[in-house]
């Protein structure tokens, strides 16, 4: 199932395409959107994710499953950042095409603590 939320927590599940555009309209300066998909069959978080940025931009999240398969681009254009959501939505293969993507799985990863850590008094 397919879920669209908004910055201000509005969830609509199985969105339309003319919805997801309106929620990607109506962004403000700082404000984001998610559509996640769940699935019984996916185990993870799966999801795209898109923030206006305070410079007029539009910063692309996606995940696949887990921390370590989490990438970032960023674009100057609502077409671009519009056709990334509903290509990814509709689970299309090519959707990643013409963006760079950056692996920023490591900014979720746990910190690995050793057995021979200890604390400092």
């Amino acid at each position: 199932m397919l879920i669209a939320t908004n910055v201000q927590g509005r969830a609509v599940k199985h969105p339309s395409k003319p919805a997801i555009d309106t929620m990607l309209a109506n962004l403000g300066q700082g404000d984001h959107l998610i559509l996640e998909r769940q699935d019984e069959d996916r185990e993870g978080d799966w999801y795209i994710q898109v923030l206006f940025r305070d410079d007029n931009t539009y910063q692309l999240e996606y995940r696949d499953g887990v921390p370590a398969e989490h990438y970032q681009t960023v674009t100057a254009s609502q077409d671009r950042a519009r056709q990334a959501l509903l290509d990814w939505a509709d689970d299309q293969p090519d959707w990643q095409d013409g963006f760079t993507w950056n692996n920023i799985g490591a900014m979720f990863a746990l910190p690995i603590v050793k057995a021979t850590d200890q604390p400092t008094p």
